[in-house]
């Protein structure tokens, strides 16, 4: 039983702290274990004295003689331990078990059977594991058990601590990139007195300070912007948003998201931009450019087509959208077998056909460019069409990996179409926009020609072939 199990643990380390602490404050390491495998010939010719510290892994005893594996992040090293040459050899062969932290005073050894080894001369506990790591996790599959148990996936599944420094590269080299673009990494509040930006359910908290309500940022656009009326020509943060909305491969309630926006340039600019930078942190993470996911080849070395919206719309669904009528929509949504709410109107239900019928179709890198304005209430219209915007989407393997635009910044543009979003709203529709007075009092000081562009972490997650819940940490879980 578990319990019998950490009593008899407890025991020992109550027999351990007769000699001294079992959770001392400091440690006195030399050297890190990687750095000893590394520099072992050497150090095993000069007999160097060496102190390293670990989580023992395996510990076999043999008597008069101990043996342990030990690993710190740098690697795992065997550990010999010999009655004759220590003093506390009792007080370490009856107190230790797997799971516990050690410090040891040696030298560098090869056994018998030539395995590099650390031949400890003093040792000591600094810390002592209560409960045991169970050893079936060292096979476990379970991606629920994994989750929740996040720490004991890190702890014995190399991969899973490969993944988590692969995604900080990740964010490294694109914060790297735009930077040295010249953009200004700033930070923007996290409660909002009227959530906007995207259109998405927000949470809700309440400011007792202030006894008000206030909302958890569903996008970081709005302030943003706001830096650009300020005088700000570049501007970007990397930060957490939150959206209460449902779980599935791709989404998350609360992730990590880029978002940045330059003054005097267009969707075009910035497609470039988002190009290079999506190629140098592809290339970065993976030495190549080439690569296969979810059963498919993609090439993110070449230059990315644009396909057009209403063009691709028509192909997949057969709907010509300039001429297409709220009722065409819904029939068509009907034949998809996709239920459309009370109060959906025309941009939601052809939102809702597009993910149906056509996303998956797009493969390989490219730029979904102009769709409705319906579908965008934050973008610049286009000027040969002005029922359709200047937005940009990346798609690659069937999702959305980004998405930018040429800003709006004409405020009675801007307040018509978050009126519409209000009508939508009282219609039924939770996911639409708020009117944010504060942001069009902003725009009315005037904001220049810009362009911007947002992504999450979902791009990592698609890169590594995993859901978006496996590429967090430590992702929020349903109680048992």
């Amino acid at each position: 039983m578990l319990e019998d199990i950490m009593h008899e643990r407890e025991k020992k380390c109550s027999l351990y702290e007769a000699h001294g602490s079992a959770f001392p404050a400091r440690v006195a390491r030399t050297a890190h274990i990687g750095e000893v495998i590394e520099q072992f010939d050497e150090l095993f010719k000069k007999q160097k004295s060496l102190t390293l510290v670990g989580r023992v892994f395996a510990w076999r005893d043999q008597g008069g003689i101990l043996f342990a594996d030990v690993a710190d992040a740098s690697g795992k090293l065997q550990f010999v331990f010999n009655e004759k040459e220590m003093e506390n050899f009792s007080a370490i062969q009856n107190s230790f078990d797997v799971g516990d932290f050690i410090e040891a005073e040696g030298v560098s050894y090869l056994t018998k059977r030539g395995e590099k080894s650390l031949f400890v001369k003093r040792a000591r506990m600094i810390a002592k594991s209560f409960r045991p790591v169970p050893a079936t996790w060292y096979g476990l599959e379970d991606t629920e058990a994994l989750l929740r148990n996040r720490y004991l996936d890190l702890l014995l599944h190399k991969e899973t601590r490969e993944l988590f420094q692969k995604k900080a590269l990740f964010w490294e080299t694109m914060r790297d990139y735009v930077k040295r673009a010249n953009y200004l990494e700033v930070e923007m509040p996290v409660l909002e007195s009227v959530p906007g930006g995207a259109e998405a359910r927000p949470f809700v908290t309440h400011h007792n300070a202030l006894d008000e309500d206030f909302y958890l940022r569903i996008s970081l656009e709005l302030p943003l912007k706001k830096m650009l009326v300020g005088g700000v020509e570049k501007v970007f943060e990397i930060g957490r948003i939150f959206r209460n909305e449902g779980i599935d491969r791709e989404h998350l309630q609360d992730y990590t998201q880029m978002e940045c926006y330059s003054a005097y340039e267009n969707y075009d600019d910035m497609m470039k931009f988002v190009e290079g930078m999506y190629k140098e942190v592809i290339q970065k993470l993976f030495g190549t450019l080439s690569m296969r996911i979810q059963d498919a080849d993609i090439d993110w070395g070449v230059s990315w087509p644009k396909v057009d919206y209403y063009e691709i719309f028509e192909k997949e669904t057969g709907i010509d959208l300039r001429s297409a009528t709220e009722k065409d929509l819904k029939k068509k949504a009907k034949e998809l077998g996709i239920a459309i709410e009370p109060g959906l109107k025309k941009g939601r239900i052809v939102d809702l056909i597009y993910k149906k019928a056509v996303r998956f179709k797009l493969i390989q890198p490219c730029f979904l460019v102009d769709p409705p304005v319906e579908i965008e209430p934050l973008a610049k219209r286009l000027e040969k069409d002005n029922n359709r915007v200047a937005r940009f989407q990346v798609l690659a393997l069937g999702t959305e990996l980004g998405k930018g635009f040429s800003e709006l910044n004409d405020p009675r543009d801007q307040r018509a179409r978050f009126e519409e979003q209000m009508k939508l709203r009282e219609a039924g529709d939770d996911e639409a926009q708020m009117i944010d007075e504060e942001f069009i009092e902003a725009l009315e000081y005037g904001m220049p020609p810009a362009a911007g562009f947002g992504m999450s972490e979902r791009l990592f997650a698609v890169l590594m072939g995993r859901s978006i819940r496996e590429t967090v940490i430590f992702p929020l879980m349903k109680k048992k």
